[in-house]
């Protein structure tokens, strides 16, 4: 998640589901400002929703006991809390998480998102293997929150850096939150050379790179945005069902 930028007039109405980086942000601070949400809440929100979208996909009773493992990896921006929220919710829904945050943000909420997860007994790891198939046999899947829309891979460090040339080679499957990690969120360069996930969960509405998207399942978690907003971006989306917080596109 991320001036205030209108809809690109370029797009027929009934083909509008991409947002703009100006835009994504544009929504989201008419969130903040206009509508109150909190920080901590739309972090909550879009962690519990991307909880949610892992479980359609990989719904525990299909897993195996190894199945069940996920490793989740945050960087230090706003994707990496939303990361952090996710692997809690995963947690409460009986999969077992494990979360690796080697570049931790000073910020107080993402402290007290990982106090949180710490006092869940969700395990931190100090170091990810460089060995992929050591990766590949102890979990079932990753969860990717390293990068968010507008954070370039030099601007968080060696760590998240040689985290993502890692995740990269994994023969496991892939969940990113809102990009791809590394992806520009226009354009979607490096789409090719970067993280190739098999689900997307796109935050609030999808990013234009993911029109690009080429994996099996792609959901956006933006039950929570009201309808008057989702107009005035002109924004047309699949709709909820019952009680879903994640519509699949």
């Amino acid at each position: 998640m991320s001036s205030a930028a209108g809809p690109d007039p370029s797009e027929a109405p009934e083909e509008r589901r991409f947002l703009s980086t100006a835009e994504a942000a544009a929504l989201e601070r008419e969130l903040l400002e206009d509508y109150r949400f909190g920080r901590q809440q739309l972090v909550e929100l879009c962690g519990h929703a991307s909880a949610v979208a892992v479980t359609k996909v990989f719904p525990l009773p299909a897993l195996s006991r190894k199945q069940r493992t996920v490793l989740v990896v945050c960087g230090p921006e706003q994707n990496g809390a939303v990361g952090l929220v996710c692997a809690r919710h995963l947690r409460v829904f009986e999969y077992e998480p494990t979360i690796f945050y080697p570049t931790r943000s000073l910020d107080l909420l993402h402290r007290d998102l990982t106090t949180q997860c710490e006092k869940m007994d969700i395990p931190f790891l100090s170091y990810l293997p460089t060995e992929v198939q050591l990766i590949n046999e102890a979990y079932g899947l990753v969860v990717d929150a390293v990068l968010g829309p507008g954070v370039e891979p030099r601007e968080v460090g060696g760590p998240c850096t040689r985290a993502l040339a890692t995740l990269k080679l994994l023969s496991i499957p892939l969940v990113s939150l809102d990009i791809p990690s590394g992806w520009d969120a226009e354009t979607g360069s490096d789409s090719e050379d970067g993280l190739r996930p098999d689900v997307l969960v796109s935050l609030a509405a999808p990013k234009r790179c993911a029109g690009r998207f080429s994996g099996r399942h792609h959901f956006v978690a933006g039950r929570f945005v009201p309808d008057d907003v989702l107009r005035k971006f002109a924004l047309r989306l699949p709709g909820y069902t019952g009680t879903d917080c994640v519509a699949a596109l």
